[in-house]
This record gives C-alpha cells, sequence and structure tokens, in this order.
C-alpha cells in the first residue's frame, strides 16, 4: 500500500494504481497460463481506469468563480482580505477539493473544500487574507479544483477561473516637516505677500473672520460694505511640484546594484528592479504623500521628459503627467505599484505609445521644453540614479526653470562610486541645484532634511513673485544670490 501511496496522483488515486497494477498481473498469468478468463479479468481490470480518467477529462464540471479584494489596492506589508464565491453552473461530483494558486511569496497556498458547510443558494463563500511585504502586481489564482469519477479511481485537477490581478502599492515613509510645509497658507495654498506697499484703492479685501487681528481692518471698505472688512495682503494659488523620476537601466544597474525581481514562471508579473530603484519608488511615494497632503500639484515625468507613468503596467492612464487632490494621489500609487526599470529596448515594456519610433536622450530637449512649459511655477524634485558628469552637465540648466531645484542621487558607495566623483555634485551645484548623494541604506527623512537648510523656504513664494513681476532669488551651493 505504502508503495502505492507513492505513485504519482494527478492521474490516478491509489485505487486507480492498484486496479491498473492487478490487470497487467493478470495479463502477465493469462499469458503463462494460457487462461481466457484470467485474459478477460487482466482487460476489463486495466480498462476501468483508463476509462475513468478519460470520462473524468472529457466530463468537466462547470463553476464560476467571483473574487474580491478588499481593500482593492493594498498598500506594502499591509493586509488585504480575499473573499472568493464560487457556485455550480453545472452537473458534477458532490463535493470537491479546491485550492487557491498564489505566488511563493504568499505562503502556503488555501485550500478549501466545496460545497462549504455555510452554502447559500448554491454559493460558497471563502474567505483569507494575503500581505506583500514588496510593492508589485500579483496574480491571485486561479482556483484549481481536483475532481475524481464517481468509483474514486482517476484523479483530474484543472483551473476553474483565470485568476485576478492584485495591486500592491509602495508604501509611504513620513517625511519631516520642511520649508515646503511652511510655505503654505492657512487654507493649504501657497501665500506670498505682495512686496510693493499697496494703496487703499488697490489693496484686497475679504470679510472679517473670527481671529483675524483688528490693525487688519480697512474701514473705508467697512464703511462702503456695511460690514466689518479687513485686508487681504496676500494672494494665494495651488502649488505646484515637478518630479523627475529616473528609471534608466543603465543608471541602477551596475557593479553592486544588481537586477533583482523580473518575470519568472512563480510570478510572470515580476518586475525588473534593483535595490537602488526600490529606494527611489519609496521615496517618490513619500515626497508625493507629503507634498499632497499640502495641496500641491504634482508633475511626474522620466529622465527623458516622457511622463513618468508611461512603462507601467498598473498605470490607470500611463501618459498622464499631472496629479491633484487624494484621487491623483492615489493614481501616483497605483501607478507606482509596477514600475520598473526601462530595460534598453522600450518595445517589450507596456504601453509604449503606438506613434513612439524614437526614444528621447536623458536630460535633453524634451525634458527642457517640459520644464520650461511651467517656468517658475514651484520646485523641481529629481530622483535619480548613478550620474555621469556628462549627464550631470546636461541636466544642470534644468535648475533654472524651477522655484527651486533639488536633486537626489542614489549610489553604491558614497566614496568614489559616482562617474565624476564630486564633480557631478558640482555640476548640478553650479546649475543652481541643491544636489545630495545617498546610498540605499540612507534613511529617507535624513535625505529629505538636508534640503531644508535655507533654500527650499522660498520654494513656492518665489514662484508666486514671478507671477506678479518681484524679483526672483536664485540660490547657488545653498546661498541666495
Amino acid at each position: 500500500m505504502a508503495l502505492l501511496d507513492r505513485m504519482p496522483r494527478h492521474m490516478f488515486t491509489s485505487r486507480g494504481w492498484g486496479l491498473l497494477a492487478a490487470g497487467v498481473l493478470s495479463l502477465l498469468f493469462a499469458q503463462i497460463m494460457g487462461r481466457r478468463d484470467l485474459l478477460s479479468l487482466g482487460i476489463l481490470l486495466f480498462a476501468l481506469p483508463l476509462l475513468a480518467l478519460a470520462g473524468n477529462r472529457l466530463l468537466k464540471p462547470r463553476f464560476q468563480v467571483f473574487r474580491e479584494f478588499n481593500p482593492a489596492t493594498v498598500e506594502a506589508s499591509s493586509a488585504t482580505t480575499v473573499r472568493l464565491a464560487v457556485a455550480r453552473t453545472g452537473a458534477g461530483p458532490g463535493s470537491v477539493l479546491m485550492e487557491e494558486q498564489l505566488p511563493p511569496r504568499f505562503g502556503r497556498a488555501p485550500a478549501f473544500r466545496f460545497p462549504a458547510r455555510s452554502a447559500s443558494g448554491g454559493t460558497s463563500r471563502y474567505e483569507y487574507h494575503l500581505r506583500s511585504g514588496k510593492r508589485g502586481q500579483f496574480l491571485i489564482g486561479p482556483v484549481t479544483a481536483e475532481f475524481s469519477d464517481p468509483f474514486g479511481l482517476s484523479l483530474h485537477r484543472q483551473a476553474i477561473d483565470d485568476g485576478d490581478i492584485l495591486t500592491v502599492t509602495p508604501a509611504a515613509v513620513e517625511l519631516p516637516a520642511t520649508g515646503l510645509a511652511g510655505a503654505r497658507g492657512n487654507d493649504g495654498v501657497t501665500a506670498t505677500r505682495i512686496r510693493a506697499n499697496p494703496s487703499d484703492d488697490d489693496v484686497m479685501t475679504r470679510e472679517y473672520r473670527h481671529g483675524d487681528p483688528m490693525r487688519r481692518v480697512h474701514w473705508a471698505a467697512t464703511a462702503r460694505h456695511g460690514s466689518l472688512m479687513v485686508r487681504q495682503e496676500e494672494s494665494v494659488t495651488t502649488p505646484e511640484a515637478t518630479i523627475i523620476l529616473d528609471q534608466r537601466y543603465s543608471a541602477f544597474v551596475s557593479g553592486p546594484s544588481a537586477v533583482i525581481g523580473g518575470p519568472t514562471p512563480e510570478e510572470p508579473l515580476g518586475l525588473l528592479s534593483s535595490e537602488n530603484f526600490e529606494w527611489v519608488v519609496t521615496a517618490a511615494m513619500s515626497m508625493c504623500a507629503h507634498l499632497s497632503e499640502r495641496n500641491y500639484t504634482l508633475r511626474l515625468m522620466d529622465a527623458s521628459g516622457e511622463p513618468a507613468f508611461a512603462h507601467s503596467r498598473s498605470a490607470a492612464e500611463p501618459y498622464a503627467e499631472e496629479f491633484s487632490g487624494s484621487a491623483g494621489l492615489q493614481a501616483i500609487a497605483e501607478s507606482l505599484a509596477a514600475i520598473q526599470l526601462a530595460a534598453p529596448h522600450h518595445h517589450h515594456l507596456h504601453h509604449q505609445a503606438p506613434h513612439a519610433e524614437t526614444e528621447h536622450a536623458a536630460f535633453g530637449d524634451l525634458l527642457m521644453d517640459k520644464l520650461a512649459a511651467h517656468r517658475l511655477r514651484g520646485p523641481v524634485l529629481a530622483l535619480l540614479g548613478s550620474l555621469s558628469l556628462s549627464e550631470a552637465k546636461s541636466l544642470a540648466p534644468a535648475a533654472g526653470y524651477g522655484a527651486n531645484a533639488f536633486a537626489i542621487i542614489v549610489t553604491d558607495s558614497l566614496a568614489g562610486t559616482l562617474d565624476g566623483g564630486s564633480e557631478v555634485l558640482d555640476a548640478l551645484h553650479q546649475g543652481g541645484w541643491k544636489a545630495v548623494a545617498v546610498t540605499r541604506r540612507t534613511p529617507l527623512p535624513e535625505a529629505w532634511s538636508s534640503f531644508d537648510q535655507g533654500g527650499i523656504l522660498a520654494a513656492a513664494s518665489a514662484a508666486m513673485d514671478v507671477r506678479r513681476g518681484a524679483a526672483v532669488p536664485v540660490y547657488r551651493n545653498g546661498g541666495m544670490e
């Protein structure tokens, strides 16, 4: 019996293998002894499991599977609840053993028996929980069912649905308040003080609000309107930040920066990435969340100036560049879930534009044109992989298009791994960037705080001063010119 238990069980049960063995022995003895009755018995014993197997494969029971994730998209390291509803749509065996197929990272696949004890209306419902420590998209399912014939001789396992995609977004790291937070008004918008002394004729006024200082009461306007009016010496607008998200393969995969992920038979939706790039993705998510909380409109582009999510299969609108509000932040999170390094040949990637026949150079004219179109409307932040000195010189002039420019370069080692060493940072500083180099082990809040040493404090207000014709302070190497 132990021998039969070790036989493959994807075709026959132990009983089926036993009948096949008995049939072979009967045929053998019939040949040796010349007994026709043994010959008939052997044929019958041998044919029964084969007929059961054929019937099991041809007469496939039909099921419907409904799968729901709650929440529909989940942050990395957070749990989502998977709810399954399985219903039979045709005739079939009474009880079936089923199993939900999962990628290896989720551990053991949950198994259950259909119908469930609490089945109602012919539909059985099941529930389990999933948690992924890393972002990405994962195929959950399909549900496979193991069917047997009425005599219990053969087995047949088959998928009864196609599975569903679970999207796991990168989790944002809480960033400390910096000058960007300090540049917003009471309503979460950029406040810019009028530098010229306004006259009583052109000063803006509004109705008095509880808590307004009496020194701001505008008596002439109060007399005209018949209600208490105060001076409003601030104009407001929605601040804007541009984020350049480097996705170049060559910038993140070199030396110790080995490739991680990528499609595999176990995880066909695996992402081409590296540890340095994962740091950048987390930084992008965290900065977007930090700025979105402060009512910033966010524009995201890659190093060539194309939409940052043009090659992300999780992006609902891959060619969108501008995002605002909570819906915009959710769209960014979902788009970052499956963003990956741009392989040398873009035609292997998802969501390539049908008309895109040429690739734009990194830090080239397209990027500069995009930045010029929103000149000085807010800070420009660049999240970069390793740069060569020539690439740094190409990027350096882009600082002139932002009210302020901040760059984080993620490299393998702070000592000499930048191509050109400190010359790369010097080139960016000379162009007007406030740039720092970090490794994937650098805490993100620490890297973010390094920008709050003078330059970032005027990022949004400087943009509004330009619109009003005021002079714009330009920062060089942390100082103001």
